[in-house]
C-alpha cells in the first residue's frame, strides 16, 4: 500500500509562486518514479511534470516548462512542485502520483498510486 498526501495548495495572485509537497508512505519511496497532474473544473486530468526514481531525469508539459520545477527528497519520502509565475490557467486540483514500473510517465495509466489532490487557485 502506498499513500500519497499533497499539501501546499492555496489561493495566489497571478505572477505569484507556490510550492506543492507530496508525502509518501507505505512503500520504498526511492523506488518510484513520481509525477504531478492537474485537473481544472470541467476538464480532463492533464500531465504536469515527472521525475525519475533517482531524480536524474525530469519531464514537463509545455504549458509549465520554465515556470515549474519538480524535485524529490528521498530521505524525506517527498516530491515537490515549485510553481513560479503562476497564471489563472494554472488553476486546478493538483495530484501527485507514483509509478512502480516503466512506462510513459506523461500518461496517467503509467501510475499505480494517486493522492487526493490539493487545490491551487490563481486569481487575475
Amino acid at each position: 500500500q502506498v499513500q500519497l498526501v499533497e499539501s501546499g495548495g492555496g489561493l495566489v495572485q497571478a505572477g505569484g509562486s507556490l510550492r506543492l509537497s507530496c508525502a509518501a508512505s507505505g512503500r520504498t519511496f526511492s523506488s518510484y518514479a513520481m509525477g504531478w497532474f492537474r485537473q481544472a473544473p470541467g476538464k480532463d486530468r492533464k500531465f504536469v511534470a515527472s521525475i525519475s526514481w533517482s531524480g536524474s531525469s525530469t519531464y514537463y508539459a509545455d504549458s509549465v516548462k520554465g515556470r515549474f520545477t519538480i524535485s524529490r527528497d528521498n530521505a524525506k519520502s517527498t516530491v515537490y512542485l515549485q510553481m513560479n509565475s503562476l497564471k489563472p490557467e494554472d488553476t486546478a486540483v493538483y495530484y501527485c502520483a507514483a509509478a512502480n514500473s516503466y512506462g510513459d510517465y506523461a500518461l496517467g495509466i503509467s501510475y499505480d498510486y494517486w493522492g487526493q489532490g490539493t487545490q491551487v487557485t490563481v486569481s487575475s
